[in-house]
């Protein structure tokens, strides 16, 4: 299972930190990714983090957004810094494979 956290309300140029708790799974066996949703559109690919921790972003993010694991503490986190008001969306963490979703967290950038 996954369970995120971390989502909010904030200002343009603000930062959050996302995270997601993994439980029964041996956590550092698999490749995660952050994905998200905007209201109106499809679902897409945030950031990737492999397994030996090789790293993937999306060009709208690259150079703000930083993904993270702590294999100890089976947690996955998102450092997102400078937000802008297109990053509003739900926020999901997933276990690319063997597939599982968290419930999602909103963050939501507005003045």
């Amino acid at each position: 299972q996954l369970a995120e956290s971390g989502g909010g309300l904030v200002q343009p140029g603000s930062s959050l930190r996302l995270s997601c708790k993994a439980s029964e799974m041996v956590f550092s066996m698999y490749d995660m990714g952050w994905f998200r949703q905007a209201p109106g559109k499809q679902r897409e690919a945030v950031a990737r983090i492999m397994s030996g921790g090789e790293t993937v972003y999306s060009d709208s993010v690259k150079g703000r957004f930083t993904i993270s694991r702590d294999n100890a503490e089976m947690t996955l986190y998102l450092q997102m810094n400078n937000l802008k008001p297109d990053d509003t969306a739900v926020y999901y963490c997933k276990r690319l494979w063997p597939e599982i979703w968290g419930q999602g967290t909103q963050v939501t950038v507005s003045s």
